[in-house]
C-alpha cells in the first residue's frame, strides 16, 4: 500500500496532466486498495499549502480539483502568449449576469429586467461558450426555456458554488451598470447597448 507521501504524489501527477478539474470520486479510483474520499480529501489539502508560495497554485472548483497560474503571475505569461481572452459585449455580460444571479429564468424575464429584447446570438454566445444551459421550461403558455449557470461557469471564475459569486453591486460596477445595480423593475426601454466590454476571468 502506498504511504501519503506517495499518494500525494500520484495525486499531484493526475492534477497537473489533466486538462479538466478532477473530482474527488475520480481521484480515488487511481488506487487499487480503496482510499477514502476524506483521506484523499486531506491529501489534496496538504498537496495545496504545499503549492502556496508557487506560482502555481491547486485550486478546487465546482467540477472538481485542478492546477492553476496564481492571478498576479498572468501579467508576465501574457509576453510569452499575447493571445487575448474573447471580448464579449455589454448585453451578452448583462445577460450574463441576470442569469447567474437571478436564475432559473426565462428570456421574457431578461428582456424584462434589461428592458430591451435579447438576440438569440446573446443566448448563442452564452451556451456556445458553456456558461449556461436549459435546465427546464416554465409551466405558463408557450413553455419558455429556463436558463441557469453550467459547472463551466463556475470553473472558469474558480468557484465552487454560486454562493461564492461577488456581490451584484460589484458586478454592477465591472459592468458599468452602477446607476441600477440591483434591477427590481423593468428600467425605460432603450436601444441594447453592445459596445465592447471587459472579458471575465479565465483559468490558466
Amino acid at each position: 500500500m502506498l504511504n501519503p507521501s506517495e499518494l500525494k504524489t500520484v495525486l499531484e501527477a493526475a492534477l497537473l496532466a489533466a486538462q479538466q478539474p478532477l473530482p474527488i470520486s475520480e481521484l480515488c479510483k487511481m488506487f487499487d486498495e480503496e482510499i477514502g474520499a476524506d483521506t484523499v480529501r486531506r491529501l489534496l489539502e496538504e498537496l495545496r499549502e504545499a503549492w502556496k508560495e508557487r506560482g502555481v497554485e491547486l485550486a478546487v472548483t465546482a467540477s472538481g480539483w485542478r492546477f492553476q497560474t496564481r492571478p498576479s503571475f498572468q501579467k508576465y505569461l501574457e509576453r510569452i502568449n499575447p493571445e487575448k481572452p474573447p471580448r464579449y459585449s455589454r448585453a451578452v455580460l448583462e445577460t450574463l449576469a441576470i442569469i447567474a444571479y437571478r436564475q432559473p429564468v426565462t428570456r421574457g424575464d431578461i428582456e424584462d429586467i434589461r428592458g430591451v429584447t435579447v438576440s438569440t446570438e446573446v443566448i448563442k454566445r452564452l451556451e456556445d461558450r458553456g456558461w449556461i444551459d436549459v435546465i427546464g421550461h416554465k409551466e405558463v403558455p408557450g413553455r419558455p426555456a429556463l436558463y441557469a449557470t453550467t459547472k463551466t461557469f463556475l470553473d472558469d471564475l474558480s468557484l465552487r458554488s454560486l454562493q461564492e459569486l461577488p456581490p451584484l453591486e460589484d458586478i454592477a460596477k465591472t459592468l458599468d451598470l452602477a446607476q441600477n445595480p440591483q434591477p427590481a423593475s423593468p428600467p425605460a426601454p432603450q436601444s441594447a447597448p453592445d459596445e465592447p466590454a471587459t472579458a471575465q476571468p479565465s483559468p490558466a
